[in-house]
């Protein structure tokens, strides 16, 4: 069977849901639902349609909303991100936002009746959070040096821009992909060291020569979910860069009209490539496309080892610097966001970019500002050389803030660095990843060591615990990791740790300091 739609009688939760209303619609329902406040809504409208405006009901936090906003290349202005911290500091309750695996940002504590002034206030900053959730396009992922990388390949932004305005309609909501069988998301990879983890998109874009011509080659159906994880292929196809908004569109339709819908763990592209065969997937293409498409060049530019960005580095512009700061875990609070803002205008162009490892790259600094910069007081608590294990420090939001974690994750995970940095002496950073359940947000199988939330039983009681992932590896050789340790409770995980990177990683023991 393929992926036309059920029937309305054995339609899942989900998809009677899509059926019922489209999700835009409650765009034009916002000043009703806060007036008459979250309890009085409708469920699908309260926990799920608002996802398609970037809104998420929170049941740990009652009452408290989280907003997920695009940022397209992971490039904002320091106009843009003083704008977010003021509706974190007025409106946030919980007074914080995330950066996100996706080069995104999510913000905390949003109440639904300031809604109406928030959507407003990001619309006239020209931010959008439109269609950032459900069974949509997620934020598009690209270089975070795109434009000011000396030995980039291409400059992604534009690009990536163009694709979100096809998938969004510039911002306003595009129907056209607002029912996909499920989430769904592109990288546009322009440098040589896949900057973007090209491997867990369902389409990634990653830079190839042929005959001498820069372009593509394409890959499909990379995807992480609580039963099944999956590296993307290759679909064989290359194309130049005039032809990647085309190919999305293509692919999309593709997927929206055929994808598999009536199982939601079975729904990911690669399901139905799976189906299909590549070569089959590949011809549907071509058919919505109306041509044929190029095979893929012999070999990609993806052969340099993962960079992390953090630190200063020397800008294809003569006498500018890009420099990346460390931010633990991603966490932001107002009085963070505000003096990033400062920063960037200060010591820049006023612009600022966020990685997928959850940090933040001030572009644009001349030479004669670089000392004062690393003089600033916020550079002590997000660092331009953190310590080897900080440095690589990966979580998601973890049951803090998010209902369908297990366990609490970034919390614990920077205590749990903090004291094993304490231990140990690494000579090279060790990625540790932390998710707080199967979905996986915090990419655990591309760590070196990754850790998944889970429940598990000590002592006759149900405490919070983790399986332990190893072998996922990033940049040229990228690969997914596998799970080699099951139930550990979060209580026991130090020593484990500390052994595993003894043994694999090449940590040593700290020698204790005699005290007289």
């Amino acid at each position: 069977m393929t992926g036309t739609l059920p029937s309305a009688a054995t339609l899942n939760k989900f998809e009677k849901i899509k059926s019922e209303k489209d999700g835009l619609a409650v765009k034009a329902e916002i000043d009703h639902f806060a007036q008459i406040g979250w309890e009085a809504m409708d469920e699908g409208d309260r926990d799920y349609r608002l996802k398609w405006l970037g809104v998420f009901f929170r049941p740990v936090t009652p009452g408290k909303f989280m907003m997920r906003l695009r940022i397209p290349n992971g490039v904002l202005s320091s106009e843009q991100m003083r704008t977010l911290a003021e509706i974190v500091q007025r409106y946030g309750d919980d007074g914080n936002a995330d950066i996100t695996t996706r080069q995104n940002l999510q913000l905390r504590g949003i109440r639904l009746e300031d809604l109406p002034d928030i959507l407003e206030r990001i619309r006239q900053a020209g931010l959008t959070s439109v269609q950032s959730g459900m069974d949509n396009v997620r934020n598009i992922t690209g270089s975070p040096v795109a434009g000011i990388d000396a030995d980039e390949l291409f400059d992604t932004r534009e690009l990536v821009n163009q694709v979100q305005d096809l998938i969004t309609n510039k911002g306003e909501g595009n129907s056209t992909f607002t029912n996909l069988p499920r989430k769904f998301n592109i990288a546009i990879a322009g440098c040589r060291d896949n900057s973007v983890h090209a491997e867990i998109n369902d389409i990634a874009f990653i830079p190839a020569y042929q005959n001498e011509v820069f372009g593509f080659n394409v890959l499909v159906g990379g995807f992480f979910s609580a039963k099944r994880c999956a590296a993307a292929i290759p679909m064989d196809v290359w194309v130049t860069p005039d032809e990647v908004v085309a190919l999305c569109e293509a692919i999309l339709i593709v997927y929206r009209d055929h994808g598999l819908r009536a199982n939601r763990q079975k729904a990911r592209l690669m399901w139905l490539i799976d189906e299909w065969g590549v070569d089959k997937f590949r011809a549907e293409v071509e058919q919505q496309l109306g041509r044929s498409l190029t095979k893929a060049a012999a070999k990609d530019e993806i052969v340099w080892d993962k960079r992390d960005h953090i630190g200063v580095y020397a800008q294809k512009q003569a006498g500018l610097n890009y420099v990346g700061l460390h931010v633990p875990v991603g966490r932001l609070y107002a009085t963070d966001m505000f003096d990033l803002a400062r920063l960037a205008d200060v010591y820049g162009s006023g612009e600022l970019r966020l990685t997928v490892e959850q940090n933040v790259v001030i572009p644009h600094v001349p030479d004669a500002h670089l000392e004062p910069l690393l003089q600033e007081s916020l550079l002590q608590k997000f660092s331009v050389a953190p310590s080897p294990l900080s440095r690589s420090l990966v979580s998601c939001t973890g049951s803090q803030f998010c209902n369908f974690a297990l366990i609490e994750t970034k919390n614990r995970a920077l205590a749990l660095i903090t004291e094993l940095e304490t231990e140990l002496d690494c000579p090279k950073p060790i990625r540790v990843h932390w998710t707080g359940c199967p979905n996986s947000c915090g990419q655990p199988q591309v760590a070196d060591i990754g850790m998944m939330g889970t429940k598990v039983r000590k002592d006759g009681k149900t405490v919070e615990g983790v399986d332990i992932y190893m072998g996922g590896k990033v940049g040229k050789d990228a690969e997914l990791g596998s799970c080699v340790m099951k139930g550990i409770p979060c209580e026991d995980l130090k020593p484990i740790l500390k052994d595993l990177m003894i043994e694999h990683f090449g940590a040593s023991p700290r020698t204790a300091v005699a005290v007289d």
